[in-house]
């Protein structure tokens, strides 16, 4: 699946999985959201259950030129009953963050999840402290609903989170090509 502009959505490959490690292994990589070590082992047991692929939950690659950019993520949630939705949500690696990827990936899997399931909604949350990922969520379509307070642990701390939503009938954000941008 791709945007026009040189960011794709492929599936996981037994070659990203030490890309996905790292995710689990280094302090820090995914910024705000480090949680303390994850098991190293654990990507490798998921790629040989489903591929990353799963009914209710799963893991896509965004790609640029060929090159991993990244991970994202998505899970379902049931509110009221039916109501199923879609959560999303993305880690770029540090060479790829500032250069449009996140915002054009976001875009990729929502419009994926809505043209693959019956789902009205896709969400996604992030932290106050992350302006850039705020505004990338407004690029990709969504709109701020509020303030989760308290509902995450870490550093040692409760801290709040911002809720981000996009609806079926929501208009896709446009699309413009990446600017050139060395991949090193």
């Amino acid at each position: 699946m791709t945007d026009g502009a040189e960011v794709r959505l492929r599936p996981v490959l037994e070659s990203d999985l030490a890309m996905i490690r790292r995710f689990l292994t280094e302090p820090f990589l995914i910024g705000l959201d480090w949680s303390g070590f994850g098991d190293a082992q654990q990507p490798a047991r998921r790629f040989a259950k489903d591929g990353y692929l799963g009914e209710e939950d799963g893991r896509l690659i965004p790609e640029v030129r060929g090159q991993a950019c990244g991970l994202m993520s998505y899970r379902q949630g049931l509110y009221s009953g039916r109501a199923k939705y879609w959560e999303i949500g993305i880690g770029l690696l540090p060479e790829w963050r500032g250069k449009g990827i996140g915002w054009r990936a976001q875009a990729l899997l929502t419009e994926y999840l809505f043209s693959h399931s019956p789902a009205q909604r896709v969400q996604a949350g992030t932290h106050p402290e992350n302006t850039a990922e705020q505004k990338s969520l407004v690029k990709a379509g969504f709109q701020l609903e509020g303030v989760i307070r308290a509902c995450e642990f870490r550093a040692g701390a409760w801290r709040d989170g911002y809720l981000y939503s996009r609806l079926r009938d929501d208009p896709a954000p446009e699309v413009t090509p990446l600017p050139e941008h060395p991949t090193s």
